[in-house]
C-alpha cells in the first residue's frame, strides 16, 4: 500500500500534462482555421493562449509536430460534431442526410471559427508536399469512404439506382458542402447553408425531402 503512494503525484502530473496538451491543441485547431496551419508557430500559439514558449516546447518539439497533433485533434472534434450523429442513423439514405446536415450544422454553429478545419487546411497545403499534406489527405480518404459506405447501403436498400455512379455522387454532394463552407465563411449568410441542404436532398431524390 505504502509503496504505491509516491506514484500519485506522478499520475496527477501526467493527467495535468494531458489536459494541458489537449487544451493547447484545441486552441490550435481553432486558431488554424483563422490564421492558417502554416502560421501555427509555437511562439504565436503561446501568445494566443497566454503560455510561455518554454511551456509549449515541453509538449511539442517542432512546428511540424504541433501541426500534425493539431490536425489529429481537429479530426476528433470534427468526428464528434459531424460524424457522430450519423452513427445513430439508419444506414443508407437516412445516414447520408444526417451526415450532410451535421456538416452544415457544424458550420452554422462555428465549431471552428474559420469554417471547416479540413476545407481550410486542404486549400492551404494543396501545393506543399510533406507530412502535413499527407495527414490531411488521410482525413480526406476517410471522409470519402464514409459517404461511399452509406451510398452502397442505400443501393442495397433500393434507395439509389443500382447503376448510380457513387464516385460521381460523392463529387456532387461534396461540392455542395464545400461551396456552402466557402460562401458561408465569406458572406456569413446562413441562407447558403439552407440552399446546400436543399441541394443535397434534391440530388438524393424527392423522397429525401
Amino acid at each position: 500500500m505504502s509503496a504505491a503512494q509516491p506514484e500519485a503525484p506522478a499520475r496527477r502530473q501526467r493527467s495535468d500534462g494531458a489536459r494541458s496538451r489537449r487544451a493547447i491543441l484545441e486552441a490550435a485547431a481553432q486558431m488554424a482555421t483563422v490564421e492558417g496551419l502554416d502560421r501555427l508557430s509555437i511562439g504565436d500559439l503561446a501568445a494566443h493562449i497566454g503560455m510561455s514558449k518554454s511551456g509549449l516546447y515541453a509538449h511539442f518539439r517542432s512546428k511540424e509536430e504541433l501541426q500534425l497533433a493539431t490536425i489529429d485533434t481537429a479530426e476528433a472534434i470534427f468526428d464528434e460534431a459531424v460524424v457522430g450523429p450519423m452513427r445513430d442513423a439508419e444506414p443508407g439514405l437516412p445516414a447520408v442526410l444526417v451526415l450532410a446536415d451535421s456538416f452544415l450544422d457544424h458550420l452554422r454553429r462555428r465549431v471552428f471559427p474559420g469554417g471547416c478545419f479540413f476545407a481550410c487546411a486542404s486549400a492551404e497545403v494543396q501545393s506543399r508536399p510533406g507530412p502535413v499534406k499527407e495527414r490531411i489527405a488521410e482525413f480526406d480518404t476517410r471522409w470519402k469512404a464514409r459517404w461511399i459506405q452509406q451510398f452502397e447501403a442505400a443501393q442495397a436498400a433500393g434507395q439509389l439506382p443500382a447503376d448510380e455512379d457513387l464516385d460521381q455522387l460523392f463529387f456532387e454532394l461534396d461540392a455542395y458542402l464545400l461551396y456552402a463552407h466557402a460562401a458561408f465563411a465569406f458572406r456569413g449568410d446562413p441562407a447558403v447553408l439552407d440552399r446546400a441542404d436543399e441541394a443535397v436532398r434534391r440530388r438524393m431524390g424527392s423522397d429525401a425531402a
